[in-house]
């Protein structure tokens, strides 16, 4: 028998989802806090005396608990360390195409998956249009020509908090490089990534409340947030305990 934790607010799949419809407004700082928790449990992950490869990183299987902390879920095609390999499926538009060459899962191809996903948070759009084109030589052309404003989410740009944005699209580009091995760890992805979350710039912005099916999103502070229903319930974490949070979490 297998007891999980239960995760009740919706997917960060589900959120991206809303925010491209826009029906809602996420802020930089949100988007970065999520991304940071994210990249700690997978730090975690990979940390362990015997390291676990998740295998299918992407936004359907980071689910969001109350106060909005990430947590890494579905460890359908993980493996334990780089000797112990599984079947490994991943989803099209995530998977690593080093992966796709040995057919051997390491560390560095979900680093690769999650830079997918720091994409996506950035631009808004998703890794495959309907018509399978791939967003990331997309991407990589936009960063190269000195273009990438325009392939940004326009929610989020603001000439106050461009430094961080192209740090963040940076970071993003390094974890999509190849080879692989050139790609940094998930250990200094996380690290960036909460150095950018708490950048004074991008904490200036509060989050505006955010509706899911009932549940609503409120920013109590620069850096704090809460999720609540009907029921009375609540949850305030700053970053730094939902980062420590999170890399519990991993599920």
């Amino acid at each position: 028998m297998l007891i999980y934790e239960f995760v009740q607010n919706k997917t960060l799949q589900e959120l991206l989802d809303l925010q491209r419809s826009r029906k809602f407004h996420v802020t930089l700082a949100t988007r970065l806090r999520i991304a940071a928790e994210s990249a700690n449990a997978l730090a975690h992950l990979h940390s362990l005396p015997r390291p676990i490869l998740h295998g299918d990183v992407k936004p359907a299987n980071i689910l969001f608990a109350e106060g909005l902390v990430a947590k890494v879920s579905d460890f359908g095609c993980s493996t334990i360390d780089e000797k112990t390999q599984a079947v490994v499926k991943g989803t099209p538009g995530y998977l690593d195409p080093d992966y796709l060459l040995e057919f051997q899962l390491t560390a560095k191809n979900d680093v690769y998956s999650f830079g997918v996903i720091l994409l996506e948070l950035l631009t808004g759009k998703k890794p495959l249009s309907k018509e399978r084109t791939s967003l990331i030589p997309i991407f990589q052309g936009a960063m190269e020509s000195g273009k990438l404003v325009e392939l940004l989410d326009s929610d989020i740009v603001d000439e106050a908090n461009m430094g961080v944005i192209c740090q963040a699209a940076s970071l993003a580009s390094q974890c999509l490089a190849n080879p692989s091995s050139s790609r940094p760890t998930m250990r200094q992805v996380a690290e960036q990534l909460r150095r950018l979350a708490l950048a004074d710039e991008v904490q200036q912005c509060l989050q505006p409340p955010l509706m899911l099916d009932g549940l609503i999103l409120t920013e109590m502070g620069s850096t704090t947030s809460s999720w609540y229903t009907g029921s009375g319930t609540s949850g305030v974490y700053n970053l730094e305990n939902n980062v420590v949070l999170s890399t519990e979490f991993a599920r």
